[in-house]
């Protein structure tokens, strides 16, 4: 019971992760991107710093402490199969979402963050959405499709264990 428990946390944190990640790489940055080079880094700076609030912080680091801990506590009630498939969505979740995340995302994040748009030339501000948008969404998109298959690998699992 408490297996199950964790996986359908699992489950349901990497999915909400999966959500905004594909929200961003679908309508945000898309739409951000249309922006003069000013609104585009003030629209980016702006959401980052309000994204970090407590709700998006305790389900990113419940979809990294649930997808390492369901292979760990199904690890002798289900067949080698299930927990195989169990390491596999943990590795690509952490590597492809954490890793993702903390060596690329937010050291860009960092970037614009530290940076006063209200003194910034327009040549340097051309410079720094060069440096960030481009890099920022490839390693989204990373993000957005190791997370998708994370969750799908999740309730494969989940599905394998009912049957």
């Amino acid at each position: 019971m408490k297996a199950t428990i964790i996986l359908i946390l699992a489950i349901i944190t990497s999915g909400l992760m999966a959500g905004i990640f594909f929200t961003w790489s679908n309508a945000v940055t898309p739409g951000i991107g249309k922006l003069h080079t000013m609104e585009y880094l003030r629209a980016l700076q702006s959401m980052n710093r309000v994204i970090l609030n407590p709700t998006f912080r305790v389900v990113f680091i419940g979809a990294v402490i649930m997808t390492a801990l369901a292979p760990i506590v199904m690890y002798k009630a289900y067949p080698s199969t299930i927990i195989l498939l169990l390491v596999l969505v943990f590795i690509i979740y952490w590597i492809g979402v954490f890793g993702v995340t903390f060596l690329g995302n937010i050291p860009l994040n960092r970037l614009l963050d530290t940076t006063n748009l209200d003194t910034i030339s327009i040549e340097n501000a051309t410079a720094l959405r060069t440096t960030i948008e481009a890099k920022w969404n490839y390693l989204n998109h990373i993000r957005t499709c190791t997370s998708i298959t994370t969750f799908i690998g999740l309730i494969i699992a989940l599905v394998l264990i009912n049957k």
